[in-house]
């Protein structure tokens, strides 16, 4: 398991610097079988030296490119494959582990509330759009120029949080979301919120 400071969804390309001796073990065990490994959210504590505070919901991802230092440290590129939840911490000796359970999105029967979940997804497209024209214009170097999400729901809803302008704790929450409908439509309410923060600002001057 790999707590981080930041959420990783199913889907989402995760870049890392592995230089913590703990964590070298990890990738290097990790690459001598299937290359996948669990990321958690830290809710207190640091990446650094262990005595953090973990959520027991996460991501498995797989490594799909490992670069090895000199002297030793790893750069990655992951990529999250499903969420789990932790049945049970193990010990940290020699690095923090886990017994995990995969959790699938809850698929609900269709017509099940009379939702359209395509107009959902199309919704919160669009919400991404305004929230990255915003910040585009109040010159945040991270802002993306064009979104577009997967007609799958699941698929979207996971592509519309990590690429959200939240904060872990609000990405946390989207991930541990029931179904993709709930995520989506909890990420339409903290996009609205977040455009009207970044409308604020940008009225202010």
């Amino acid at each position: 398991m790999f707590p981080l400071g930041s959420v990783a969804v199913p889907g989402m390309v995760l870049p890392l610097h592995v230089f913590e001796e703990r964590y070298r073990r990890m990738v290097r065990d990790c690459l001598a079988g299937d290359g996948e490994f669990g990321v958690v959210l830290i809710e207190r504590g640091s990446e650094v030296g262990g005595g953090d505070v973990r959520t027991d919901v996460g991501t498995v991802a797989r490594i799909v490119r490992a670069e090895q230092t000199a002297d030793g440290r790893f750069a990655l590129a992951a990529v999250g494959v499903r969420r789990v939840r932790v049945d049970r911490w193990l010990d940290d000796d020699p690095y923090p582990r886990a017994e995990v359970s995969d959790w699938p999105d809850d698929v609900a029967p269709a017509g099940d509330d009379g939702t359209d979940v395509g107009a959902d997804v199309a919704g919160v497209a669009a919400l991404l759009r305004r929230a990255s024209a915003l910040r585009v214009e109040l010159g945040e170097p991270d802002a993306l120029v064009d979104v577009e999400l997967a007609e799958d729901p699941s698929t979207a809803s996971f592509q519309g949080t990590a690429l959200a302008p939240l904060g872990p704790l609000d990405k946390q929450a989207l991930l541990c979301a029931g179904s993709a409908e709930q995520r989506l439509r909890l990420l339409h309410q903290m996009l609205t919120d977040s455009i009207e923060l970044l409308e604020a600002r940008l009225a202010a001057g």
